[in-house]
């Protein structure tokens, strides 16, 4: 029997974070869109501490991972978690890596006292949909994620007006 484990990232794998990085990119037909730096991820997430990621391996071989960090709900009052991508390398899709990693993070909430696991998903990507929903996980159709970047000069210069 195939051995799952579930571990946090270590300052010296960076490069392997920004490897799966590039995967799930790939993946979302978003290769393009990558700026991601082994330099950004080290500060971003091991100086600054801005996020956090696990490794899922499969009989000690890495094969995915999880970028989450922590959010804040006001209506709550309390602290949640935000996934921002999960990814199993496609060969090891089906072995129980994405069910351990998604399980882990979900129990992770539980423990930090968190109310709520979130995330987005693409609307193209069925077999993540399953999967979620599979794990009893809702839409929010009435919430439309918005997001004003640094790509937009316009926006940012009426910002510091």
């Amino acid at each position: 029997m195939s051995k799952i484990e579930i571990r946090f990232a270590e300052e010296s794998e960076t490069e392997k974070i920004l490897y799966f990085i590039k995967k799930i990119a790939e993946y979302e037909h978003m290769e393009e869109q990558v700026e991601a730096t082994a330099e950004t991820l080290r500060q971003s997430i091991f100086k600054r501490r801005e996020a956090e990621v696990l490794f899922v391996s499969l009989d000690g071989e890495d094969v995915g991972f999880a970028v989450f960090f922590q959010n804040f709900s006001t209506f709550v009052g309390r602290a949640g978690i935000w996934l921002e991508d999960l990814y199993v390398l496609p060969e090891y899709r089906g072995k129980g890596c994405g069910n351990a990693l998604f399980n882990y993070l979900a129990n992770l909430a539980k423990e930090r006292g968190c109310k709520r696991f979130e995330w987005c998903c693409l609307d193209w990507n069925t077999p993540s949909i399953e999967f979620y929903r599979a794990h009893g996980a809702k839409p929010m159709s009435e919430w439309t994620t918005w997001r004003l970047g640094e790509k937009e000069p316009e926006s940012y210069e009426k910002q510091r007006t």
